[in-house]
């Protein structure tokens, strides 16, 4: 690991002494000078520049109620109640493409008067309702595989008030995530290995307790006809995106298209507002549930290492990086010890100084940083959990305990090691 370069200087806006670590910003704690030099990225999709916002608006707008005592448990109300109408209308519309396919097929069977039923048809078959596709190289761990894992996800799921889940996929993102798949509705916890590696033992509770609790808040766009048809919208939407830079034929298409598309942006558009605001409440409700599974302190800690997960990105970059300077036979020899990449991201996420971390939340603050677009800004977050006493944890492991799950994710944390190194890191 790199030796940290400490710099001293003077802050050249009010005179204040700034020292800091020479791998980050230096920026100072009295005016914030330099405290956010980097243009903020700017998303090239409109939906998503509006989302962002209206996240944004939904969350201050909730964190103020919360702060002024009101409850943040989730009920249905008339936007969620016209949200879940619209989507019934949308697959209701696929339905309407799919027999109108298979009435004109049969009725023009053997002839050409079957082309226009195949083309209905064709039309459907991506618009269909469905669920997310899972990349089948992910590590699966089944409770056999990792029965201690899967106690410490059900004591968490019955301190939450749901139940556990019903496989555990690991992959390397960032990132964690639950869904419900299938008519059964069988669940599924997807944790991204880099970021549970640079948790703590409590801060991991705090990671599976808020995923866990979106079980059980009531969060609309996580329901199965909701969220099928806001698939459905988003591919209508793609379907419809002008060409660039078309010739004389595609701009023609371009312009038929410029009316239907609107049209589909402006549902989608209306299916965000009427369900953002029950999604930021579930946002908020499950960081609740996670903070009394792990602590107050625990989920504040998560809330902090979110803010900085970038900076495990570039770790990991750099992994990749070392790999292909060294050529094959350096890619075989990281390959070969996969333990080293998590041993290095560990420490480099160890050494990131306070006043970095004090860094972000100020960029936060500024910039309205989120997980995605569904999420309330992270330091709104982190702020409703400070509001009010503070939970102790309900659950706790030993050191014992958490060597027995680390032997059950030996194997998978191989083989996402290995694709990092061989894929190139992407999470």
């Amino acid at each position: 690991m790199r030796t940290v370069e400490e710099i001293s200087r003077s802050c050249p806006e009010c005179g204040a002494e700034i020292r800091a670590d020479g791998r980050y910003v230096a920026w100072c704690a009295v005016c914030d000078w330099n405290v956010d030099p980097e243009t903020p990225h700017q998303q090239q999709d409109r939906m998503e520049r509006v989302r962002r916002a209206l996240s944004s608006r939904h969350g201050e707008k909730l964190l103020a109620e919360v702060t002024a005592g009101a409850s943040l448990r989730a009920r249905r109300d008339a936007s969620s109640l016209l949200a879940f109408a619209i989507a019934l209308a949308v697959h209701g519309v696929t339905l309407a493409l799919v027999l109108g396919g298979v009435w004109l097929l049969v009725r023009g069977w053997g002839g050409v008067g079957m082309v226009p039923g195949l083309l209905l048809l064709a039309v459907a078959w991506p618009l269909r309702p469905r669920g997310v596709r899972l990349p089948e190289a992910d590590p699966v761990l089944h409770r056999d595989d990792a029965p201690e894992l899967y106690a410490l996800v059900d004591e968490v799921a019955g301190v939450v008030g749901t139940r556990g889940v019903d496989e555990v996929r690991v992959d390397a993102k960032v990132n964690a995530s639950v869904m419900a798949r299938g008519v059964r509705g069988r669940r599924l916890l997807t944790l991204g290995l880099p970021l549970w590696e640079i948790l703590t033992p409590q801060q991991r509770i705090a990671l599976l307790g808020h995923e866990l609790a979106h079980f059980s808040n009531g969060d609309t766009r996580q329901g199965l006809v909701v969220s099928t048809a806001y698939r459905s919208l988003t591919t209508w939407h793609y379907y419809f995106t002008p060409t660039a830079e078309p010739s004389a034929l595609e701009m023609l298409v371009n312009l038929l298209c410029i009316v239907p598309r609107l049209f589909l942006q402006g549902v989608l558009t209306l299916l965000d507002h009427l369900t953002l605001r029950a999604a930021q409440r579930a946002e908020y409700l499950a960081d609740r549930e996670a903070a009394g599974a792990a602590s107050t302190e625990a989920a504040v800690g998560l809330m902090d290492r979110l803010l900085v997960t970038d900076s495990a990105a570039v770790a990991l970059r750099r992994e990749v990086s070392r790999a292909a300077l060294a050529g094959p036979r350096g890619a075989r020899t990281i390959e070969a010890e996969p333990q080293e990449i998590w041993e290095r991201l560990r420490a480099h996420m160890a050494s990131i100084p306070e006043y970095e971390y004090e860094r972000q939340r100020r960029v936060g603050v500024r910039r309205g940083h989120s997980v995605d677009a569904t999420h309330p800004p992270t330091h709104l977050r982190r702020t409703c959990l400070l509001v009010g006493p503070s939970a102790p944890a309900a659950v706790v492991t030993d050191d014992e305990r958490q060597l027995r799950i680390a032997v059950e994710l030996a194997g998978a944390r191989v083989t996402v090691a290995r694709r990092i190194v061989r894929d190139g890191f992407v999470g």
